[in-house]
Formats: structure tokens, sequence, C-alpha cells
């Protein structure tokens, strides 16, 4: 007995010590500059003179006198809401098409994937050349068709679905990630599902979806983070300007213009957590609602066989 107190002793020093530069570096590079980020977010600070304690007036400008946030949160809303669903959606759709026994996928799934380990920076500026209005492709292809050039990088409203498209662009990510979850799903019950009748169609939908669901529920959580985070889109398209009407501007530009431009830093601070209470809130409700649409095997293997009864 004494021995074995002595040697779980052993191993609990042995788990700190090798823990420990994971440790000190939460403690100084994550938890220390929160905590400082916190109590700044209540001062005047501007990161040249003394911090004066004004309490929450950060706060209440951000919400009442500051049309700049909140025309950034409208565009940052407009951005997540409509490139969550879709990202979701598409990804679910190419694994459906990657999965297909096609001669040469191997090469389809590749090609999918390049444009996640292209830097973004780089991305962003081939779409400012895409959608350039003189000599942009898109607007040579609408020519085309008689359709006069728009103005996709100028105009309030077509800059929002420009930044939309480029962040469709990066779906390569999550669909590796749910077409690796598909791979694994039991072959066996594809085989009980073709003797009951079912097609290809409703195997997707019925026994794939269901499965790798926890998976998509992976992708959704940091679908939802990366999208209310978005900043290298927007700053890039625009160089940093975000015009016309900051139709471009989202709230990480915005935090990263009064910290780094404006230096008011006391009131980054404040936005700043601001942004983490908004990512913090959805992905609570996500969280907890997971249960109505996150399933796991076993789930599905009983649900199946309770058909088959029937």
């Amino acid at each position: 007995m004494k021995k074995r107190n002595k040697l779980e002793r052993v191993e609990t020093r042995w788990f700190y010590f090798f823990i420990a530069p994971w440790l000190i570096g939460f403690f100084v590079f994550s938890l220390g500059p929160m905590l400082a980020s916190a109590y700044y977010s209540l001062t005047d600070w501007n990161m040249f003179n003394e911090a004066n304690f004004i309490g929450f007036a950060n706060y209440i400008k951000l919400f009442t006198r500051d049309s700049r946030f909140l025309k950034s949160l409208g565009n940052t809303f407009f951005y997540a809401f409509l490139t969550v669903p879709l990202s979701m959606i598409l990804s679910l759709f190419l694994t459906y098409l990657l999965t297909r026994d096609v001669h040469g996928m191997k090469f389809f799934r590749t090609i999918y994937y390049l444009p996640v380990l292209v830097p973004l920076t780089a991305v962003a500026f081939v779409f400012f050349w895409i959608f350039n209005t003189q000599i942009g492709i898109v607007n040579r292809s609408l020519g085309i068709f008689g359709i006069e050039p728009l103005s996709w990088l100028y105009d309030e409203h077509l800059i929002k679905w420009v930044i939309v498209f480029m962040g469709l662009w990066q779906v390569g990510s999550s669909l590796l990630l749910t077409l690796a979850a598909v791979q694994g799903v039991p072959k066996e019950l594809y085989e009980s599902a073709s003797i009951d009748g079912a097609g290809s169609v409703r195997q997707f939908l019925h026994i794939t979806i269901p499965l790798v669901s926890p998976v998509l529920f992976f992708n959704l959580i940091t679908s939802i983070i990366n999208s209310l985070q978005v900043f290298t889109q927007s700053y890039v398209l625009t160089d940093g300007v975000y015009k016309p009407n900051n139709a471009a501007l989202m709230m990480s530009n915005y935090l990263y213009q009064k910290s780094f431009q404006d230096f008011e830093m006391g009131y980054a601070c404040a936005l700043g957590w601001i942004i983490f209470i908004i990512v913090i809130f959805f992905s609570l409700i996500v969280f907890r609602s997971s249960s109505l649409f996150v399933f796991y095997e076993g789930e599905v293997r009983k649900h199946e066989k309770k058909h088959k009864t029937h």
C-alpha cells in the first residue's frame, strides 16, 4: 500500500512537470492578458498615458453613441448568419458527391481541399482581382451576356456578398473532417438499409448524417467562432478603409482600428469583451440544443432495430 502511494506521488509530480509549460503559457499568455484587458476595458487607457478608471463608460458608449460599432455588429451578424449555415450545407453536399465511387475521386478531393492550404491574405488578393470592376473575370463573364460591369468592391450591398462568397471558399477544412467521419460509418448499416430498399440519398439522410452529427456539431461551433471574428477578408478587400458606408467593417476590424490606429486601447478592450460575450452566447445556445440534432452510433442502431420491428 505504501509502495503504491509512493508511486502515485511520483506519477503526480511527473504529471505536473510535463504540463508545466502549458500551465505557464496559459497563465502568462492567456489568463493574464484576459484579466488585464478586463481591467483596461474599464479605463480610458491609450497605451501612452496612465489609465484612468471610468467604470462601464466604454460599454455604455458602444451601444448608445457609437454608430460604427453598431454597423460592424450588423455586418458581422450578416456574414455569420449566412456563411455558417451555407458552409455546413455546402460541406455536406460536397461530402455526398465525394463519397461516390467514381474514377479519379482522390483528385477531386485534393482539389476541394487546396484552397485551405493557401494563406487567407493571398486568397483575398486573388478575390480582389477577380471582382475588379474593370478587369475582373466576373464582370468580363457577365459582359458576355450583355450585363453591365458591377462595382462589386465599391457597392455597399455587393461587397458583403463578396466577403460571404470568400468565406465559403474556405469550406475545405470542415469538408475534410466531414469526409473522414463519413468514411468511418460502418458499412453494414448501408448494406442493411439497401436490403430494406433504401436508396443512396435516403441512406445519406437517415444513416450518414445522424452518425456524423458529432463532427457536424464540431464544425458548427468552430464556424460560429471563426465567423464572428472575421477580419482578413474585409481588411484586404477594402485596404482597411471599409468603404462605402462602412459596409465591410466587421467587429474585429473595428477592434483593430480602435486599438492600433486610434490608440483607444481601453475602448478596444471593451469591444473585445463584447465580441467574447457574443461568441460565448451563441456557442452556449448550440451546446444546450445539441441533444436535438447530435446522435451517436448506438442511438442510430437502436432506431434502425425499432424501425425493422415495426
